[in-house]
């Protein structure tokens, strides 16, 4: 992890009062040993290990904010893994909120965080035109509406699509819209493709994402799918 995505997320935090960084830097166990020079100066090496233990990503071959393709990248400039994500939710649950901004059709059948809520930022749509079907998109002018009826504008919102995409689009609609503590989920949902040409998996989107490195499920809670109206399949004969 960079240095830019780790004060990213731990200036986040501080603001959300996730942990105390006094009582961090200043363990109550080392209060004896941090009058010497050579014990202060070995507890911080051990703290900044710890620190990165913690905070190293697990998703494989995740890249750097640098190397972050464009379409990935947000005006925000906040990003995490999956994995990353996963532990920031589960650090502070009732104050991190998770946007899955994919299709209702991508939530149900390719499967989802348990406690993500689908807000698509687009459907997709179904025309019949001179005999054949004609496969579009449309994009979803409820979006920013409805996330502002979930949460605030300095809420922590961590918003995942397939594999970052769409998520970044929706990052961007929700900056210019006020919202200040967005992260765009780099490897989303389904991650990137493997392009290691020697593996077997190669094409196949298991190098890293939500599926392949936090808890996930096929189970539906209604409640989380908020739809907009005439979002439906549209048909013409």
């Amino acid at each position: 992890m960079t240095a830019r995505r780790k004060s990213n997320i731990k200036s986040t935090l501080a603001r959300q009062n996730f942990y105390d960084e006094k009582s961090l830097m200043q363990p109550k166990e080392h209060a004896g040993i941090c009058r010497s020079r050579p014990a202060l100066v070995l507890l911080l090496f051990s703290l900044v290990g710890i620190f990165a233990a913690v905070a190293t990503p697990s998703a494989i071959g995740q890249e750097t904010i640098s190397e972050l393709p464009k379409e990935k990248q947000t005006a925000l400039g906040l990003y995490v893994t999956a994995a990353e994500a996963y532990e920031m939710w589960k650090a502070a649950p009732d104050g991190v909120k998770v946007i899955d901004v994919r299709t209702p059709e991508e939530y149900a059948f390719v499967g989802h965080a348990e406690m993500a809520w689908n807000i698509p930022v687009a459907f997709v749509t179904y025309q019949r035109k001179d005999g054949k079907t004609e496969h579009g998109a449309k994009m979803n002018p409820n979006f920013v509406a409805e996330v502002k009826r979930l949460a605030g504008p300095t809420d922590t919102l961590l918003v995942m699509c397939r594999s970052g995409g769409r998520s970044a689009m929706a990052v961007n609609q929700l900056a210019s819209a006020g919202f200040k503590n967005v992260f765009n989920i780099t490897d989303g949902m389904e991650g990137d493709k493997v392009e290691d040409p020697g593996s077997v998996f190669l094409g196949k989107r298991m190098r890293n994402g939500w599926k392949n490195s936090a808890p996930w499920t096929y189970g539906i809670d209604p409640e989380r799918i908020i739809l907009a109206e005439g979002a439906s399949k549209q048909t013409k004969p």
